[in-house]
């Protein structure tokens, strides 16, 4: 390659390295880790990702030209850390363009335990908006138990546009406020692939402000109960199964992941309320020469009783990954209760396993404030390309156009499928 050209292409290597839209209120940021079910195959399974082109391949070519494609063997579990930090940009239709340091450090805390990760980035966006996740994933010997953390700190300036199915895009307007989320979680494995746990999570909002409500009107935020302040806190009870053989990008298997939530007033709620969210999802290999997938997600949010502050109600986006509703904007929608359905369908482009696309669709639809009904439903759909990063885990960079009805769309960037 042209020494003219290098920079430029190493810039756009590291934007794609970790542009994400891991940047709102409730997003976890997913662990990219080493696939270790790819790793412990051997022969043809072995060949074909060895003559895989990523990335990284790219990335490594342009520096040290002519050396050529990565190849693993499969290596023994190591307990040495291996550590990241890389300077990044990224993109949301709430952020809008955002620059990003982030870190991971990947670790075996005993050879018969999956891989653990520690992840943290610090992020500033063109809006003024701060993002500091700190999230752990620690399994112990044997994968007995799963430790889980999720903290981070934000200063988040964004537009909300109120309650229901009904609201127009043109009812945006911009609240500001800080947040301190810390959420742990300890699951304990009770078959292979089931585990069960408890944690503790805390939320807390202040210095909430409505920045440029409409003129001479009541907003919604102000009907239903306007603070400069919002605290949550409750213990949660968690089931999990998961029977993917690759939770970056799932070439099949299932998931069911359900969390409930009781945030009583004896842990400094000002009024009890509970929740529940039940995440299921499904990959269908369409035969085993293909790489190409059927996936299917269902995601239920529920207030099950009691009235959540307004920033923790159900909402477009608010998903742990910030990833429903793709056609809309994070908030877009607001509600006591979340309905969702996605399906989506992927499939390889080059040969070289480098690029590939999706296309799907989903609806959601939110209870109203008066009925207490699902009485809307919000379609969206699309497509994208998969520029693959890491062959090895499978991780892809994921680039999506979405639309949605009544004027909402925009691009959507992740690090990792979507679901």
């Amino acid at each position: 390659m042209n020494n003219a050209l290098r920079p430029a292409a190493i810039i756009l290597w590291l934007f794609t390295f970790l542009a994400t839209s891991a940047y709102s209120q409730e997003h976890a940021v997913t662990p990219v880790v080493r696939d270790t079910t790819i790793m412990s195959k051997s022969g043809a399974a072995q060949k074909k990702y060895n003559e895989q082109l990523d990335l990284i391949d790219v990335g490594t070519n342009v520096l040290h030209k002519g050396r050529g494609r990565r190849t693993e063997t499969g290596e023994l579990r190591s307990k040495k850390m291996r550590i990241s930090v890389v300077p990044a940009a990224g993109y949301t239709l709430q952020t809008g363009l955002a620059a990003i340091v982030a870190g991971n450090a990947t670790f075996y805390t005993d050879t018969s335990a999956n891989q653990s990760a520690i992840l943290g980035n610090f992020t500033y966006s063109v809006r003024n908006q701060i993002i500091a996740p700190l999230q752990t994933s620690i399994f112990t010997k044997n994968n007995k138990y799963n430790i889980v953390v999720d903290w981070r700190y934000l200063y988040f300036p964004s537009y909300t546009y109120g309650l229901g199915g009904y609201t127009a895009l043109s009812d945006g307007y911009l609240i500001n406020f800080s947040a301190i989320r810390m959420h742990q979680t300890v699951l304990r494995k009770i078959t292979n692939n089931m585990y069960a746990g408890v944690g503790y999570n805390m939320d807390y909002f202040y210095d909430i402000k409505e920045l440029n409500p409409p003129p001479n009107k009541t907003t919604d935020f102000q009907t239903y109960g306007y603070n400069n302040t919002e605290f949550s806190s409750g213990f949660t009870f968690n089931y999990l199964y998961d029977t993917r053989t690759n939770p970056i990008n799932p070439e099949r298997g299932s998931f069911v992941n359900i969390i409930y939530r009781p945030n009583l007033v004896i842990f400094g709620n000002t009024a009890t309320w509970r929740s529940l969210v039940i995440d299921m999802r499904k990959y269908v290999r369409l035969s085993e020469g293909s790489d190409n997938i059927f996936a299917f997600w269902t995601y239920e949010w529920l207030t099950v009783s009691g009235k959540p502050p307004y920033l923790m109600m159900p909402n477009t986006g608010g998903d742990p990954y910030s990833n429903t509703g793709r056609g809309y904007i994070q908030g877009r929608f607001r509600g006591d209760n979340m309905a969702y359905v996605e399906g989506e369908y992927r499939f390889v482009i080059s040969h070289d396993g480098l690029l590939g696309g999706v296309v799907f669709a989903n609806a959601e639809s939110f209870t109203e404030q008066t009925s207490g009904k699902f009485e809307t439903i919000a379609p969206g759909w699309g497509a994208g390309v998969r520029i693959k990063f890491n062959k090895f885990s499978r991780t892809n960079v994921a680039v999506d156009y979405g639309f949605g009805t009544s004027g909402n769309g925009g691009i959507f960037v992740n690090v990792g499928e979507v679901f």
